[in-house]
């Protein structure tokens, strides 16, 4: 995976969390139009998420978006999507959506979904 990692981008501004407090957690829904399919951007987001200890999930859609649900402290929820929005040399993200869901207890993974 280092590879990848090199390539997509990793831990180098991250700082894992161990445990999420889940009476300080924030769940974001997002969703990212632009240049995020074909080009590894699901891996992107998964490899950073895992990286800043955030759960949740990401998923291609047919209209050619990717839809995701980020959960985590809430500055590193923002430092994820900031990251997301910068994208890297193949991966450009034109337009990203987000709200605000309700935090899902007990989760403790992240997902690429298909």
């Amino acid at each position: 995976m280092g590879f990848f990692r090199n390539i997509f981008g990793g831990h180098e501004d991250a700082e894992p969390i161990d445990v999420v407090n889940p009476e300080n957690a924030v769940r974001k829904a997002g969703r990212a139009v632009g240049r995020v399919q074909g080009v590894g951007f699901r891996f992107f987001v998964m490899s950073n998420a895992k990286s800043f200890g955030i759960t949740g999930w990401v998923k291609n859609m047919s209209d050619g978006s990717v839809t995701m649900e980020l959960q985590g402290e809430p500055p590193t929820v923002d430092r994820l999507i900031a990251k997301i929005k910068r994208g890297n040399d193949w991966i450009k993200v034109t337009a990203f959506e987000e709200s605000d869901l309700p935090v899902v207890k007990g989760e403790n993974t992240f997902a690429i979904r298909y």
